[in-house]
């Protein structure tokens, strides 16, 4: 492994600790209920969720089938409360990549050594796609290791597909953090573009479906390309993930020239 690519690992360790143990005690957590929730359908079934709201309901994802495995899961761990965590924990390191080392200085002394700025942002790049991997990972074995040991009828292919999908969009919007803050030096900014369009994709992808006016801001959605297609119920989106893969690559590559071409004070 590169040395760079190391060093920017243990750089991370603090962060990568806390954000995996937060995000799988919140997964064990919401999991672990999912047998009281199909115990009590006058609370959770479909004629009591029929009364919230229908924007309610979409922001929540949905709860079509709330009492079901495929139903559940899709609520909590893979429209919102686990993109939502997960986005926070990719932009907070993604920060961590460019934008926190310049503004404490670090950066400049690391440019002074025999490295090529490309090369620079493309290992420490790496070392976050590792992180989020590696996060990806673990919660995936206690995703499927929660929906097996509680019989929630779900096949292991769509949940390899649905986090597959949850890896992908929190890459992309870690990458946009770098992007931002490759051509700014700005971590406040950085965080807070990445953080504006998590929020604003999601409001449209799951608001847009029956909303006209607003409709057509589903294909700027990163959300869109991660959930229209079901992954939970249906297994791979090949298409929609192959647009979030290569929009991660062309983010890197716009990351990647504008670094280059910055003066960062050396």
């Amino acid at each position: 492994m590169p040395a760079l690519v190391s060093k920017s690992l243990r750089d991370y360790r603090r962060g990568l600790i806390g954000w995996t143990l937060g995000i799988g005690v919140f997964m064990l957590v919401y999991l672990s209920v999912y047998s009281s929730i199909v115990a009590d359908p006058d609370t959770y079934g479909p004629a009591a969720l029929a009364k919230f709201p229908g924007p309610l309901k979409d922001l929540m994802g949905g709860l079509d089938n709330f009492t079901s495995g495929a139903g559940y899961l899709q609520a909590v761990a893979y429209q919102m409360f686990g993109p939502l965590l997960f986005t926070m924990c990719a932009v907070t390191l993604g920060s961590q990549v460019i934008a926190q080392p310049e503004e404490r200085g670090t950066l400049e002394l690391t440019l002074t050594l025999p490295i090529d700025r490309r090369r620079l942002l493309l290992e420490r790049f790496a070392a976050l796609a590792l992180s989020l991997l590696g996060i990806a990972l673990i919660t995936f074995v206690l995703v499927a290791g929660m929906a097996s040991a509680l019989d929630m009828g779900v096949p292991f292919v769509n949940i390899v597909a649905a986090h597959t999908g949850l890896f992908l969009l929190v890459l992309f919007f870690g990458t946009v953090t770098v992007t931002v803050s490759a051509a700014t030096g700005r971590k406040s900014l950085s965080m807070g573009v990445a953080g504006a369009w998590a929020v604003g994709g999601y409001v449209v992808e799951t608001l847009g479906r029956d909303v006209a006016a607003i409709s057509w801001l589903r294909w700027l959605s990163p959300f869109h390309y991660y959930l229209d297609g079901r992954p939970i119920y249906q297994g791979f989106p090949t298409g929609g993930y192959l647009v979030l893969a290569g929009a991660t690559i062309v983010l890197l590559l716009t990351a990647m020239l504008a670094f280059d071409r910055r003066d960062v004070g050396v």
